[in-house]
């Protein structure tokens, strides 16, 4: 029995594809603050990624308005803070529980907009008014990780703001700071910008890009590459107070790892389908491109693989009955069937895996059995209901005792994502969203990454007990030249052994490894609190997606998202930057990582160690008339406890909890008024 499978959505996407961001005063007709200055700030770890992009905007519109901030932050990227500067002083937005409003001033984005913001855009509006002829600048913060492929590392921020403004700003700045602990053979600026330094250390980097008086019309591409003989796992690890953390679970490490296969390390075969949408909503650019990467991947596999096309509109069409063995007749009649696919049609998405999963039956675990799955729409033909559908697809995959790896790409705006995504994470592979015209590149690149699969079914275990919260769960496939990216807490410090196995050829392979946990804090890698936090965030929201919104399982899910999402700083589909009316003094003493709440006050709770009842005491200084709400956490992040109180415009409240039925341990707790929300955490001894 194969086993049910989650898999971390978008972390492991690798798009790099993020910009200046935009002033929009009317989304429609294109009225735009006018952009003067831009400055990148990159510092790198080895792959990990912390940017930090400040925008300086003139209001030369001739009266005051409202302004929304958009950014076309990266798919996998981890927004974490942001802060602006308005009429002279300057505010942060702390993380509200609600989604992002993604309303735009004047309505529905014209096309270039829509085409610059890319597929998952960040908004924030401004609530206050931006005077004539004032400036605005807005600093936005976000984590990630980039882009590798055997050893080279790709950055790309494209700077091209032509859709946008096509007129020259006063200066364009780009830091890109790299430190390594594998060698850094070779960085270089690929673009056109100019260079104004480069320096290579070895185990760190620097490369300096500035223009003024220029119209930023090239985009900034560094291309670095690390040392091929020193593969291997490099880990990270900080422990931070307890006192300053929302949980007890202890310190953070990360790992990347990439084994060394050998120079004479065989490839597993793999047994591949290819599903294509030719439905009528695929016509045009999107069926060119998703040909073109079919004959792509036909082009492009290994001898001794096995394959097939499957491709669907209303109908189900085969290029073949079942898997042939790659040979050049093969390639040759198999590309031929690919420029006869035209679109038209409806979407019979159950129709087509009907036809192309049972092809697996006479395949085994000796090889790695993948189907890349490529649709635009919803299913409008045959099982049209997402839960039927899931199901559909689960038991057929589940008849043929196979392991198969199923990796969906949903392309536009009219995806049905919930299913894609679970569909893919139920059968351990994953989801991707792209735009029309990434179609080609996205394909492409993905499938040269999972062309050479080495270990199926990787797992981690750790010589030490003290480990926990370890994600993503279960581990990718790993493939020649690619790498195994995994974070997690642990409670005791010291050297420990890490064991990571799996399968090649169906026979057993492991890898040892030796990482170490710190038992202070290490500033250089502040950034593991908020990359643990996301992937502990996605794969909660792999089993919120599962379930029926309004369940009490997924309603407790939802807000253990949005208390980690507060907790830790990082933006989740649950929250967003909220926009306090407070002011946050000057540029030198802000922090972003501090949480700003002026009407309301967490006084905190009394006695704390207690035993078994505590108070919790908070001010509210405005006229607020409704609800208050405590949930309560405990250590592990699920919901306990859930207290309300009615609020009667200002003063000073509390209430009583009472943990008799609880055990000892560490609790957190959270207080919202509506959408603003604290937090704070609590100690019960018995």
């Amino acid at each position: 029995m194969r086993k049910l499978i989650f898999l971390i959505l978008f972390l492991f996407t690798f798009s790099n594809v993020y910009s200046n961001g935009v002033g929009v005063v009317n989304a429609s007709l294109g009225t735009y603050l006018k952009l003067t200055s831009s400055n990148i700030n990159v510092s790198v770890e080895l792959q990990v990624s912390v940017t930090k992009t400040r925008q300086l905007f003139l209001n030369n519109l001739g009266s005051d308005k409202l302004v929304t901030f958009a950014f076309p932050l990266p798919q996998g990227a981890s927004a974490t803070g942001l802060r602006w500067k308005i009429n002279g002083e300057w505010f942060l937005a702390p993380i509200s529980p609600s989604p992002q409003d993604t309303t735009l001033p004047g309505g529905t984005m014209n096309q270039n907009l829509r085409n610059f913001l890319g597929a998952t855009p960040l908004f924030f509006p401004i609530t206050q008014l931006l005077k004539a002829d004032s400036s605005l600048i807005v600093e936005l913060t976000y984590v990630q990780l980039l882009s590798y492929d055997f050893g080279n590392v790709y950055f790309d921020y494209p700077n091209d703001y032509r859709l946008i403004q096509n007129q020259t700003i006063e200066s364009q700045e780009m830091t890109f700071n790299l430190t390594s602990p594998r060698t850094i053979d070779s960085i270089r600026l690929v673009s056109t910008n100019p260079l104004t330094q480069i320096i290579n250390n070895g185990n760190s980097a620097t490369i300096v890009s500035n223009q003024y008086t220029a119209i930023p019309a090239v985009n900034y591409k560094i291309k670095y590459s690390l040392n091929l003989s020193q593969l291997g796992l490099y880990s990270y690890s900080t422990k931070i107070p307890d006192g300053q953390l929302p949980d007890s679970l202890g310190g953070f490490f990360m790992f990347i790892a990439e084994p060394n296969p050998g120079s004479t390390a065989e490839v597993i075969k793999k047994v591949f389908t290819l599903i294509l949408d030719r439905s009528g909503s695929m016509s045009g650019t999107k069926i060119t491109q998703a040909k073109n990467a079919a004959k792509f991947i036909v082009n492009n596999l290994n001898e001794g693989d096995k394959f097939n096309i499957v491709d669907f509109e209303s109908n189900v069409y085969n290029f073949r009955n079942n898997h042939v063995l790659y040979s050049i007749q093969n390639r040759d009649s198999a590309l031929t069937h690919i420029n006869n696919i035209n679109a038209g049609g409806g979407t019979n998405i159950s129709g087509a895996f009907s036809t192309a999963v049972p092809q697996f039956n006479v395949a085994n675990d000796s090889t790695a059995n993948i189907i890349i799955f490529l649709t635009d729409g919803m299913a409008t033909v045959g099982i049209t209901n997402t839960p039927q559908l899931l199901t559909h697809v689960y038991n057929l995959i589940e008849s043929t005792e196979t392991e198969i790896f199923l990796y969906s790409f949903g392309i536009g705006t009219d995806v049905d994502q919930q299913l894609l995504t679970l569909m893919s994470s139920q059968n351990n592979g994953y989801a991707e969203f792209l735009l029309n015209e990434e179609l080609e590149t996205r394909i492409t690149n993905f499938y040269l990454r999972i062309k050479n699969p080495v270990l199926l079914s990787p797992e981690i275990t750790f010589s030490s007990p003290f480990i926990n919260n370890v994600y993503p769960e279960p581990l990718q496939n790993l493939y020649i030249g690619q790498q195994m990216f995994v974070t997690g807490r642990y409670t005791e410090t010291g050297p420990m052994n890490v064991t990571l196995s799996g399968r090649a050829f169906n026979q057993p392979v492991s890898y040892q490894y030796i990482i170490n946990r710190i038992d202070t804090p290490d500033v250089r890698y502040q950034f593991l609190t908020k990359i643990w936090a996301k992937q502990k965030i996605e794969n909660l929201l792999i089993l919120y997606y599962s379930l029926i919104p309004i369940s009490p399982e997924a309603i407790a899910l939802k807000q253990q998202i949005i208390s980690l999402s507060i907790a830790y700083g990082v933006i989740s589909p649950f929250t967003s930057f909220g926009n306090p009316n407070t002011i946050i003094g000057n540029e030198e003493n802000v922090n972003n990582n501090i949480s700003i709440v002026e009407n309301y006050k967490l006084i905190g709770n009394y006695p704390n160690p207690f035993n078994p009842v505590t108070t919790i005491k908070f001010i509210v200084n405005k006229n607020f008339n409704g609800q208050a709400i405590i949930r309560i956490f405990n250590s592990a992040g699920i919901l306990v406890d859930v207290l309300n109180m009615n609020i009667l415009g200002e003063g000073i409240y509390e209430i009583v909890w009472n943990a008799d039925k609880f055990s000892s341990g560490v609790y957190f707790y959270t207080l919202e008024f509506g959408e603003e929300i604290l937090t704070s955490k609590m100690m019960l001894i018995k």
